[in-house]
């Protein structure tokens, strides 16, 4: 961790339910949560940013928010976006998930701010944040592992390579409950789609936790010696 920038932790750190009513049971807000609270002072104490996917109350008590928060090196919550496409997915042999049972949906896009922030196999948003200028595009993540060995990598390197932006992938591995298990394979991808890198697939004794070099002059290099000129007299810009 010596000389890290900031810290990308999964989606839904706090916790992963095997239920919905669990989901929302369980779920705190940013100021009573003991897990916010600990990063929050974590952040502070190293002086480290620390951007962490976390459950929050949505305000009918019904469901809750999936939200993706930063947390600046003063431990102050400064940044928030809401997950916009929930995950439902009934995979014949594999998991039933149907997250808009439990989660309430967001409505916009958080637009980049200075350690920029992005779901996954949605391109719109990557695509709308590279028009803002990001540079470095976060996707938090807790893939099923069927959905994980067969889109994961390609997704990632896709909105790389589109959107010309870094992607920070920080992602959940292994079993929550009997019910769930995750990919993992967290990875960091270069605006020319390179797999900067990742770390595996199993949990370990130790937690695994990967550090990059993150050239933003490549990006602007890349951006400037290939241009991707949208069309759109054609078609809508995103």
């Amino acid at each position: 961790m010596a000389g890290a920038r900031a810290l990308f932790l999964p989606e839904a750190s706090d916790y992963i339910a095997s239920t919905s009513s669990e989901t929302v049971s369980l779920a705190k807000s940013t100021t009573a949560s003991p897990f916010v609270l600990g990063l929050q002072n974590a952040a502070k104490e190293n002086r480290l940013p620390i951007n962490v996917g976390i459950h929050e109350p949505a305000q009918n008590g019904q469901k809750v928010k999936n939200t993706l928060v930063w947390i600046d090196e003063e431990g102050k919550v400064t940044q928030r976006y809401q997950k916009i496409h929930l995950f439902d997915v009934d995979i014949e042999g594999g998991p039933v998930l149907r997250e808009s049972n439990s989660v309430e949906k967001g409505e916009r896009i958080l637009p980049p701010f200075e350690t920029g922030v992005g779901r996954l196999r949605f391109p719109e948003i990557s695509l709308a944040l590279a028009r803002q200028k990001a540079q470095i595009i976060a996707y938090p993540s807790a893939f099923t592992i069927p959905t994980g060995k067969a889109h994961w990598s390609t997704l990632l390197r896709a909105r790389a390579i589109e959107s010309q932006s870094y992607v920070v992938a920080a992602a959940q591995v292994g079993a929550h409950n009997e019910k769930r298990r995750s990919y993992g394979h967290s990875m960091i991808v270069s605006p020319w789609g390179d797999v900067v890198v990742e770390l595996g697939g199993e949990v370990k004794e130790k937690p695994e936790m990967a550090v990059a070099d993150i050239d933003l002059g490549m990006a602007e290099r890349i951006k400037k010696e290939m241009p991707l000129l949208r069309r759109t007299d054609i078609y809508p810009e995103v």
